[in-house]
């Protein structure tokens, strides 16, 4: 268990998929570029076995945006997506309604 600071340290918000691809030599990984309203940020990410890269643009997804950053078969990942575990694999957690890029998740 942790205790509500902790809690309070992760910064969640809602990013809008720009621009998804595959990765050469990966069967899981797509690298993403996400609008966070501020900035743009590419994130490697792990569910290309559920989604394909072209069914992903313009959808809305809840991103960590303060994790350091971590090198992924090379390239930089510069956040990570939420997604709920499901027996068919990865499914991407976002709001049900539009909302603007970078607003806060709380």
């Amino acid at each position: 268990m942790i205790d509500f600071d902790d809690f309070k340290k992760v910064e969640l918000k809602i990013g809008r998929i720009v621009s998804a691809e595959e990765l050469e030599g990966s069967e899981k990984l797509l690298r993403l570029k996400v609008d966070l309203g501020e900035d743009t940020r590419q994130i490697i990410a792990g569910i290309k076995t559920t989604y394909a890269p072209g069914e992903l643009i313009g959808r809305e997804i809840v991103v960590v945006v303060n994790l350091k950053p971590k090198m992924i078969l090379g390239l930089e990942s510069q956040g990570m997506l939420l997604a709920a575990s499901s027996a068919e694999g990865p499914i991407l957690l976002g709001p049900d309604r539009p909302v603007d890029p970078g607003a806060e998740v709380r």
